[in-house]
């Protein structure tokens, strides 16, 4: 690794931490709305899915318009939206209001985090590619922790528009940096006929190598139909391989999904303060960080569908011990954790997996989609989520539930690598 491709990891962690701060911070700020605007939990569920609906929007989209146009491209302006809208959240008046500017900051943070995988697993040495990608997926868990702090640090003194306010600043800061120092892929430019001399330059910062005028460069791949992008991920050899990722990407962002968006909710219920709720709920994030290195780490050495399938696997264990533990444990910290560990580096280790299994032609195309059609599992989970607790169901009942989809996500990614082979 050089020093510019270590600039380039520690551009696209930034965009991911910031992703996960935007993604994570309505389970934070969620128990104060509810009770500052004295709607029920059922209502305030519609607002928890409109980000994960924009997510699928702002996916679907992105990786196409990212194998046209290009991958920085899509990535600030994406930034830039999801800064914008944010702060915008925080003059939300009523559910409305909030459920639109969510949405639309949906589509930002759905565009973002396929293009960030895209461009680092194009950058990075493929013997180390897991761990590069899990590493930088640590800035999610992180994002979403760091925000559950600043939750719980800002809510009892300046409410909750504060929170809002602070998870738009930091991604709008962001967009200089990225403009000025971001590189576009250069086996994108490669596959794209771009002028010799730009990729040159770009492969010159990455290697520190000087190339002699009139070099070629091409991307070295094995041969695929001449079909869009798009067509390509339904063609022979990839139909069935992508339905499985797109399953395995469901059922793990509906457990993550419902965690994130509604412990703070369930832990408040079960006794404890709001600060208590969300710094609790923040361990589920640091326990995802760490998992996601060590899973990462894993599959540099060993087949990686089968490190992730075992991830998922402990996960739903981790789940039915967090439930019935019950939440006055001592240990309940340690088994947030856990469930973090397992479930988040699972499928932060997806992601790392997921850019090998398509050419460069197609690859944002694959991986967004991929993202997209597994975010109907976390607008599911949100949804899901507010629909049990306004029926009653117990917090040991919503977390039993949790670990069927774990389990049918360890499946799944087994399959999709059967079909790949």
């Amino acid at each position: 690794m050089s020093g510019y491709q270590w600039l380039v990891l520690g551009l696209c962690f930034l965009i991911v931490a910031a992703d996960g701060m935007d993604v994570a911070i309505m389970g934070f700020v969620a128990p104060t709305i509810l009770q500052e605007w004295g709607i029920s939990r059922a209502a305030f569920g519609m607002v928890m899915s409109a980000a994960p609906i924009g997510l699928v929007v702002g996916a679907l989209l992105a990786g196409p318009a990212s194998d046209k146009v290009g991958r920085k491209k899509v990535l600030v302006g994406s930034v830039l939206a999801f800064a914008l809208f944010t702060l915008a959240a925080s003059y939300a008046h009523n559910v409305t209001e909030l459920m639109g500017l969510r949405f639309l900051t949906g589509i930002g943070l759905g565009a973002a985090m396929p293009n960030t995988t895209t461009l680092l697993s194009e950058y990075v040495p493929e013997k180390s590619r897991s761990l590069m990608v899990t590493m930088m997926f640590t800035g999610f868990n992180l994002g979403s922790a760091l925000v559950g702090f600043v939750a719980a640090s800002l809510i009892p003194v300046y409410g909750w528009r504060a929170v809002l306010v602070a998870g738009g600043l930091v991604p709008l800061a962001l967009v200089p940096l990225l403009m000025l120092l971001l590189p576009e892929s250069s086996r994108f430019l490669a596959v794209r006929g771009a002028p010799a001399q730009r990729i040159a330059r770009t492969l010159g910062r990455v290697c520190g190598a000087t190339f002699p005028a009139g070099t070629a460069f091409v991307s070295q791949e094995p041969e695929t139909p001449a079909k869009t992008p798009v067509r390509l991920l339904f063609s022979k050899g990839f139909g069935l391989m992508s339905g499985a990722l797109w399953l395995t990407y469901f059922m793990g962002l509906m457990v993550i999904y419902l965690l994130t968006g509604w412990l703070p909710t369930l832990f408040k219920d079960a006794g404890l303060t709001v600060s208590q709720a969300a710094n609790m709920t923040a361990l589920f994030q640091i326990g995802g960080t760490v998992g996601g290195v060590f899973v990462g780490w894993l599959m540099d050495k060993r087949a990686p569908t089968r490190v992730i399938s075992l991830g998922y696997l402990a996960g739903a264990a981790s789940v039915l011990l967090l439930a019935y533990s019950g939440t006055m444990s001592a240990a309940l910290g340690l088994l947030v954790a856990l469930v973090g560990f397992c479930m988040s580096g699972a499928q932060t280790g997806l992601n790392a997996y997921a850019p090998s299994c398509y050419p460069t032609m197609a690859r944002a195309t694959g991986v967004s989609w991929m993202l997209g059609m597994g975010r109907f599992g976390s607008i599911f989970g949100s949804a899901i989520g507010g629909l049990l607790l306004g029926l009653g169901w117990s917090f040991e009942t919503i977390l039993s539930l949790l670990a069927i989809p774990a389990a049918l996500a360890a499946g799944a990614v087994l399959l999709s690598r059967r079909a790949q082979a």
